[in-house]
């Protein structure tokens, strides 16, 4: 499978007009886990719930993502990239329309944090697929991961904005109307998507696999919330999700020794480089998430600004990841993958230290910009180096299974995001609400840390030129 590519290193027209639906696929659902943060009071007031049952529904849709998120890249190769793409994009839309309508909280749990968590974890992982197998040449791969993963952090970053302006204009349900909008756009824009491999319809799926590695995850993450309330549930449901995940691996290994399929093959796991990319990968969006939902929570509830109020804050935020996802090409034509994702890390954390020292005791909205700017500027330096860094490391046998499992943690990451530092912001946000928020950044910051050493132990060979 050979692309053609122009004089200039560009793909022919065609294949980069399919580029769009797949970049607009993931700027959705990163809209989708992010513009909601600027909803909470709205929604609170009409549903009639709190801001722990709206954190809750978020927390659900990322944790549904990330537990469904490898089997959903295994199901790729037994019913197809393109079909299960239009499945997801479809159950999504569903899922979409329902929030819109929902009367109260279960419902809108059923539609954004079930159905559009389902359809989101059989959507991506085929959009990550299909952009390595399309495009195979290094550089214009490379183009196609930096317009998919800069589309995935604006819509992660410009989730409050257009979802406050939605929200004041009009109302929080036609936030969600707008999605299901979008939504059948891209399916509009997909019928000229090409699959580059045949269905196996005959291949097995892992079932018990599949169960066991969404249970343990459900479990970990459930544990995390239950922290504010029963620490002894928390430990429980913390050490059970691990004990199930551990016996999750000693099960793939055990079915690979009797010469049978798993869910997941352990080749990913022995690739050093790419393991270290999958933990940027995770903290990354951990910090892009929980960031988003501090902020955005501890300005509506404590300020007491309004969605457009807030979402207009998070503007910084979204500036400086389109400058900084603009200039990525040219950032990865003259410097190294690692050095980009370092670069990230440092100007990310920087962010939160400067969210630390400006916002606490301070009533001006301006002192969110500087740090919010900072935070932008890193995530979208170094977005795009990681994805690529992971998928360019395995061949076509394996894309579908790294693909999933690049999706899951990262969406883990965005859960632990809003899971970790919410439910220590919420903990506390009546009683002491600056010294929660304190706490919660102080968590985001430590979370950059660890992303941050993973960083600095990746190689430090630049990317080929192509």
């Amino acid at each position: 499978m050979v692309e053609n590519t122009t004089s200039s290193g560009r793909p022919p027209k065609a294949l980069r007009r399919v580029l769009v639906p797949l970049a607009l696929a993931q700027f959705i659902c990163s809209f989708a886990g992010s513009n909601m943060n600027v909803m909470i009071n709205d929604i609170s007031r009409d549903l009639d719930t709190t801001v722990q049952g709206v954190q809750v529904a978020i927390t659900i849709f990322l944790l549904v993502m990330a537990a469904l998120m490898i089997p959903g890249g295994k199901l790729t190769d037994k019913y197809g990239r393109k079909r299960c793409f239009l499945a997801g994009l479809i159950i999504y839309g569903v899922g979409a329309l329902l929030s819109a309508a929902a009367p109260g909280l279960g419902v809108l749990i059923l539609g954004n944090s079930i159905l559009e968590g389902i359809g989101t974890a059989l959507l991506i992982p085929p959009v990550y697929i299909l952009a390595t197998l399309l495009f195979t040449e290094v550089t214009s791969r490379a183009r196609a991961f930096g317009v998919i993963s800069a589309l995935g952090g604006i819509g992660g970053a410009a989730g409050p904005l257009i979802g406050g302006l939605i929200t004041s204009a009009i109302s929080w349900r036609a936030a969600f109307v707008f999605q299901a909008l979008v939504i059948a756009v891209i399916v509009w824009m997909s019928r000229d998507l090409h699959d580059p491999l045949p269905p196996e319809p005959d291949r097995t799926f892992d079932v018990r696999g599949a169960v066991l590695s969404a249970t343990g995850l459900i479990l970990m993450v459930t544990g995390i919330l239950a922290a504010d309330d029963n620490a002894w549930l928390m430990l429980v449901l913390l050490v059970v999700g691990a004990l199930i995940l551990a016996g999750f691996v000693l099960f793939i290994r055990a079915k690979e020794r009797a010469g049978e399929e798993a869910l997941l093959s352990t080749a990913v796991f022995r690739n050093r480089t790419a393991n270290l990319a999958l933990v940027t990968q995770n903290a990354q969006w951990l910090l892009l998430m929980g960031s988003s939902f501090v902020v955005a929570t501890f300005l509506q509830v404590v300020r007491g600004y309004n969605a457009i109020e807030t979402g207009l804050i998070f503007t910084a935020a979204t500036a400086g990841l389109l400058m900084s996802s603009l200039a990525a090409e040219r950032l990865a034509r003259r410097r190294a993958q690692r050095t980009l994702i370092v670069t990230g890390f440092a100007l990310t954390i920087a962010g939160i230290g400067v969210l630390l020292l400006m916002v606490v005791g301070s009533p001006s909205a301006w002192a969110f910009a500087p740090g919010l700017l900072l935070i932008g500027l890193g995530l979208g330096a170094m977005l795009t180096p990681s994805v690529n860094v992971v998928q360019s490391s395995f061949g076509e046998d394996l894309q579908g299974e790294i693909s999933g499992l690049s999706r899951s943690i990262s969406n883990l990451g965005s859960t632990l995001g809003t899971a970790i530092a919410g439910t220590v912001l919420v903990a506390g946000l009546t009683a002491t609400p600056e010294r929660s928020y304190g706490l919660a950044m102080s968590v985001l910051a430590a979370a950059g840390l660890i992303g941050l050493l993973a960083a600095l132990r990746l190689p430090s060979r630049r990317r080929p030129s192509g």
